[in-house]
């Protein structure tokens, strides 16, 4: 018989209820010890009390399918499961870091703080993503940090599974959300595209850069429906200090449309790590909101508007993926310059939301002190910038689709792997180096990348230097 209240000192299935850490509207968190070891969890269970939202329940068996099926750092490890039918409850690690509640006391915070916080949710939102979840309620108490720097994001009652049934769906026609951070499509009751947790982020970045909330926090369902239509206050008209890349970055994760954010988190994230890379449009000089008729305009679409791409499509994450060309100019022919920008083409023609990392690594010393100009003057940071987009200019990619970075490292090898597992690069092109004196001398870069990487690697070899 399910138990209404939990006491402390109860021992249930092995756990004994040590205390009570936090009491939400849907849930209570206990600090639980199991008695066979000693070890110390979490466990959370349903608020079943008379009067209480149904879909407190029907969120806690939508966690408790969905939790033993996650994995890695960006979640909490799950233990052990309790039956309905006796006492429902989740028991999974407890974490030993805060969420970011207490920081909403320092707001507005610093673009580089905020901006390294949002690379971290980003991070955590790809590998959930990966997974077929979407979460659905990212907030400031559901993000929390690893003592190692990696973000967790916990509660999923709320969440959707691509290959679970959505119950919430199911039996609630209301939307379930927290009101400041939910996107329009969630509004209005489609739950199953992985964007909407952007939307989200791109709230809470704007939240934490001005101390705004950029839509309030509407508490009934016309107040919600506003953000369908009215856009919110330029983050640069509240705060000056912003920079246009940050604004461009925050109103792309803000648009209604979901087509028109970014296409996943691992592009997000790539863009809060590469600012000097972000492609400006009207959105990073944007100080005002849009006038009368924009909102009218949009107001008449309705609903309409959020069809995009069709209900019932989620991207996948290898709908958009991040794909690596390491580039080596010291080592590179005509011929295999040209075959691998037809790799890399071939690559991208199959994913239009693709976007092509162009990569150079600047070898530097082991011992002897560096020299950033050549023999010339020049600086080989900038010079090595200029000769990749040298490169890449043939294959004629909009300004969007194509970035460009010149790594410094001892290490070729590591920090190509390096680049690729931080950013979440899901291919590399590259080309082994032409000369097999010099592979059989340096060894290979190819070959330690393509063992290695996190990721699918093609290696483009020039067959006619190569004998």
């Amino acid at each position: 018989m399910v138990k209404g209240k939990l006491s402390i000192g109860s021992v249930v299935e092995g756990f004994r209820i040590d205390k009570l850490t936090h009491a939400g509207g849907m849930a209570h968190i206990w600090s639980v010890t199991r008695e066979a070891d000693g070890a110390t969890f979490l466990m959370k269970t349903p608020v079943v009390f008379e009067g209480e939202d149904p879909a407190a329940i029907v969120g806690f068996e939508m966690e408790q399918m969905i939790m033993p099926r996650l994995k890695g750092p960006h979640v909490p490890r799950h233990v052990a499961n309790g039956d309905f039918a006796v006492q429902p409850f989740i028991v999974m690690e407890q974490l030993a870091g805060d969420s970011l509640l207490p920081l909403l006391k320092q707001l507005p915070m610093p673009v580089v703080r905020v901006a390294s916080i949002g690379i971290s949710i980003a991070d955590a939102l790809q590998s959930l993503h990966d997974q077929g979840v979407v979460h659905l309620d990212v907030k400031p108490s559901n993000i929390l940090f690893r003592p190692t720097g990696e973000a967790v994001l916990i509660d999923y009652g709320l969440a959707h599974h691509r290959d679970l049934p959505d119950l919430l769906q199911e039996e609630f026609r209301l939307p379930y959300g927290t009101a400041p951070y939910m996107a329009p499509e969630q509004v209005m009751g489609i739950r199953s595209d992985p964007r909407s947790d952007l939307f989200a982020l791109g709230c809470l970045m704007y939240f934490f850069a001005t101390g705004v909330r950029p839509f309030g926090d509407p508490q009934k369902l016309r107040g919600l429906k506003q953000r369908l239509w009215r856009d919110p206050v330029p983050p640069r008209k509240l705060n000056p200090d912003i920079p246009p890349w940050f604004q461009e970055i925050v109103l792309r994760c803000l648009e209604v449309k979901a087509g028109r954010r970014y296409p996943n988190a691992a592009q997000l994230a790539h863009d809060l790590r590469h600012p000097d890379q972000v492609r400006l449009t009207a959105r990073a000089e944007k100080r005002e909101r849009d006038g009368f008729f924009a909102v009218l305009r949009r107001r008449g679409e309705g609903a309409d508007m959020l069809i995009d791409p069709p209900i019932g499509r989620a991207i996948e994450a290898s709908d958009a993926p991040i794909v690596a060309a390491a580039i080596n100019l010291d080592d590179m022919t005509a011929e295999l310059a040209e075959q691998l920008r037809r790799s890399a083409l071939r690559i991208l023609e199959r994913s239009p939301d693709a976007r092509l990392a162009v990569l150079n690594v600047l070898k530097l010393n082991r011992i002897a002190l560096d020299q950033t100009l050549d023999d010339e003057g020049h600086n080989k940071h900038i010079q090595r910038l200029v000769e990749l987009k040298d490169w890449a200019r043939p294959m004629n990619l909009l300004p969007g689709r194509i970035t460009f970075h010149v790594l410094e490292a001892v290490d070729p090898a590591d920090a190509l792997l390096e680049y690729a597992r931080v950013n979440n690069v899901d291919h590399i092109v590259m080309g082994a180096r032409t000369n097999s004196t010099m592979r059989k001398l340096l060894g290979s870069v190819s070959g330690k990348v393509a063992a290695e990487a996190p990721c699918s690697v093609t290696v483009v070899r020039n067959r006619a230097s190569d004998g």
